[in-house]
């Protein structure tokens, strides 16, 4: 094993970075009308943009129908290999193949061209040789060439796979504009991810509700008012009349200042010490539009309401935490 110093690794990876943006970069200038009638036929098609690629390619392969289904374009990866055992079942002519290998003459991929134009799927490919079979047999060709690998010995493919991948990501993000596609349609692909949480929680799924609820009259003692405050640990209860509907609230902060000022938790009713007026939120309410009320008015807990001002709920900050908002 050749013995390398810290300083020719780095110099090392610097090269690969330098190559490799290079042959990222080279991609622009080949955007033509190719592109435009590749996004087309995605954007025409029925049925799914169907990826498939062999060894390396078949890798960026799978990461650029990932993509592409996660920003609004149903796709999914096949295995050529496997194509030819039966998954070849997974394309239908309502379907768009998406072909990715650099030679492009992938013996996989070449036996199954046949029998996908025979079905009458459209074919997209995306290889380094213009020339080859595959760039030829398909309905449009992308050309993802790079004039060098970043692999010293210009044969493990490097740059060129990420030229590929680079490739992808620009007809997913076209495609997504073309198709409208919202933040809020990334979310309900990603419901677990932290994007999804922000823009598909609403107030009322993570608020507390009935009995969780810290709420007193407002003709009630503060120290019963201290007692619910205590028993639901919220830092805060909120102040109703007979009829359920919000009168005001009283904090942690309200307490402080009730005995700064002497007043006796014995004698004092809650409508005398309640803060009126406070800030609320609607139990439909987008979670991210409660964290921003929350950070706008520095405060750390909200009441909720319905379309009468009746009290339905209560939320504090650790709530949002705890649901991923924040």
């Amino acid at each position: 094993m050749t013995e390398t110093s810290p300083k020719d690794l780095l110099a090392l990876a610097a090269e690969v970075l330098d190559i490799e943006s290079r042959a990222v970069n080279q991609l622009k200038s080949r955007l033509d009308d190719s592109f435009t009638a590749a996004c087309q036929l995605c954007l025409d098609t029925d049925g799914r943009v169907v990826v498939t690629g062999m060894g390396k390619s078949g890798h960026i392969g799978g990461k650029i129908a990932a993509t592409l289904a996660s920003t609004g374009t149903p796709s999914f990866f096949m295995h050529p290999a496997e194509a030819s055992h039966g998954d070849l079942g997974m394309i239908t002519a309502s379907d768009t193949l998406l072909a990715v290998s650099y030679s492009g003459e992938t013996q996989e991929i070449v036996t199954i061209l046949p029998l996908v134009k025979r079905m009458g799927a459209k074919l997209i490919s995306m290889t380094g040789k213009p020339g080859s079979t595959l760039a030829n047999a398909a309905d449009v060709h992308l050309d993802v060439s790079v004039s060098e690998e970043a692999c010293p010995l210009n044969l493990a493919p490097t740059a060129s796979t990420t030229a590929t991948l680079a490739m992808g990501d620009a007809m997913a993000v076209a495609l997504l504009k073309s198709r409208g596609f919202t933040a809020e349609d990334f979310a309900l692909s990603h419901p677990s991810g932290s994007l999804g949480k922000r823009l598909l929680l609403r107030v009322e799924d993570v608020m507390h509700a009935g009995d969780r609820v810290p709420v007193v009259r407002g003709e009630v003692n503060l120290s019963d008012g201290l007692v619910e405050m205590t028993q639901k640990g919220l830092g805060m209860t909120a102040i109703v009349d007979n009829g359920g509907r919000l009168l005001g609230i009283f904090t942690d902060g309200d307490l402080r200042r009730a005995l700064d000022a002497g007043k006796d938790v014995h004698k004092t009713d809650m409508n005398s010490v309640m803060h009126r007026g406070c800030i609320t939120a609607r139990p439909d309410m987008m979670a991210a539009e409660a964290v921003r009320i929350l950070e706008e008015n520095k405060i750390t807990a909200l009441l909720i309401v319905d379309d009468n001002g009746v009290l339905v709920g209560a939320l504090n900050i650790h709530d949002l935490f705890r649901a991923g908002v924040m």
